[in-house]
């Protein structure tokens, strides 16, 4: 097999585990037209040192924030990395919804969320959702609700577009092989890295504001 078929063999491959992907995802534009959910869910991506989240992560959090105000969830689930001392993503989040209003005890985090799988399983396996409004962009969004799907509960997305990314090309092109690598992943059944006790999304989010101590997450 010559190495330009292998190239359309492969690229075809590709394409078709991302229509399989996009194939029923729900993704609303417009904050009235958005359904009423149980929970938010943001995951993760880029903070920087000083903790202030990036820009595509800013715009997720305010994605949440516009479904908060706007009475379409109760409670707001971040999820990302907090997996190595030193960086912290779920923290960064919750310091941003909260300065802006979402009451402390209505943001649960999860600081195990290291991939979108891990985010989406840890949602069902520890936090018990049971349907949920992601908040991501739109690139992202088709894969998220794949895995919330694989995860056992119903999602529709909010897509959190809300300036023009630095990266979008190259994050599209990504996009590509990680929804290729989803699929596997969720055909082989492969599971989040880390569980740990259940704190249920309809109780006391103070379980989750210290990981380390509360045994969330097993380093």
């Amino acid at each position: 097999m010559t190495l330009g078929l292998l190239l359309l063999v492969g690229g075809a491959a590709l394409a078709g585990a991302r229509l399989w992907v996009l194939r029923s995802a729900r993704i609303y534009r417009e904050l009235d037209a958005v359904p009423r959910g149980e929970v938010a869910i943001v995951p993760g991506a880029l903070v920087w040192p000083d903790g202030t989240p990036s820009a595509a992560l800013e715009d997720r959090l305010a994605a949440a924030l516009d479904l908060y105000r706007a009475g379409k969830v109760r409670r707001v689930l971040v999820s990302g990395d907090h997996a190595r001392v030193g960086y912290d993503e779920p923290n960064a989040m919750r310091a941003w919804l909260v300065s802006r209003g979402v009451p402390s005890e209505d943001v649960f985090m999860d600081h195990a969320g290291l991939r979108t799988l891990d985010t989406m399983q840890r949602a069902a396996r520890v936090f018990g959702v049971r349907d949920a409004v992601v908040c991501t962009q739109g690139f992202h969004l088709p894969r998220a609700l794949y895995l919330a799907r694989a995860a056992g509960f119903p999602a529709v997305g909010y897509a959190a577009d809300r300036r023009v990314y630095a990266n979008a090309d190259r994050d599209a092109r990504r996009e590509l092989l990680a929804t290729a690598l989803t699929l596997i992943d969720t055909w082989s059944g492969r599971g989040p890295r880390f569980l740990g006790p259940q704190v249920p999304i309809q109780g006391d989010s103070s379980a989750t504001h210290d990981a380390w101590t509360r045994g969330l997450v097993v380093r």
